[in-house]
């Protein structure tokens, strides 16, 4: 279904670019979100795209800025981490406990979208994608209560709904299922070494040698749909 290059997000040859609202996925993804996004409307919500395809020049980025400090590493509660003392190792697994892997993030298939609720934002309001906001009493808890009971009907499913020792729960992350499911299947430890070994990632001598512990913690450990 996918090439290397589309599956570790470095083409973006399978996904289509929308403008209202702004996100850019696959086709058939895209229709999808649009059907759920008319049938939120109906009961008040205004279900937006914050965050959709993303490419490898931008998760690598995303990863070399936090690895190097640029940018802080959270923990479960989405508080920030004192990293005085972290060793290599515990910067790269906690990265990985709210960023994917450069080419193993499922954000480079056009099948994932992190979604917020535009009615319920006040003007100027930055969505921060961390727990607080689903939380009861959180500006999109009623929004994830609606998604609860249909993300399904679309093909949609929560592959972090909960935490079981990779990624930590990131209830705003919807993927879908019929092509999400093929693509997990395609990408093969051997084309993220391959990736990896070229890139400019930092820590990436470790990266390689944790590598098959994060295929299996971070990659293929998801929630069912």
């Amino acid at each position: 279904m996918f090439s290397e290059l589309e599956i570790t997000g470095r083409a973006r040859s399978h996904i289509i670019q929308h403008f209202e609202p702004r996100f850019a996925a696959h086709p058939e993804v895209a229709d999808a979100f649009f059907a759920m996004r008319a049938a939120a409307k109906k009961d008040g919500f205004d279900l937006l795209p914050f965050s959709s395809f993303r490419d490898f020049a931008t998760q690598l980025r995303i990863w070399n800025y936090k690895y190097t400090g640029r940018k802080p590493l959270y923990d479960m509660q989405g508080q920030v981490r004192n990293r005085d003392n972290m060793s290599e190792e515990e910067i790269i697994w906690h990265i990985l406990d709210w960023s994917a892997l450069p080419a193993a993030s499922r954000h480079h298939w056009g099948t994932e979208i992190d979604v917020v609720d535009g009615a319920a934002m006040p003007e100027h309001y930055q969505p921060k994608l961390l727990p607080e906001e689903v939380a009861q009493g959180g500006i999109f808890h009623s929004l994830h209560q609606w998604l609860d009971e249909h993300i399904q009907e679309f093909g949609f499913f929560r592959p972090y709904r909960q935490f079981q020792g990779g990624m930590f729960p990131e209830p705003w992350h919807l993927s879908y299922q019929p092509i999400a499911s093929q693509a997990i299947q395609d990408l093969k430890i051997e084309i993220l070494a391959d990736v990896i070994s070229q890139s400019e990632i930092a820590g990436k001598d470790l990266v390689l040698k944790l590598l098959p512990d994060i295929y299996q913690k971070h990659i293929l450990n998801i929630c069912a749909a």
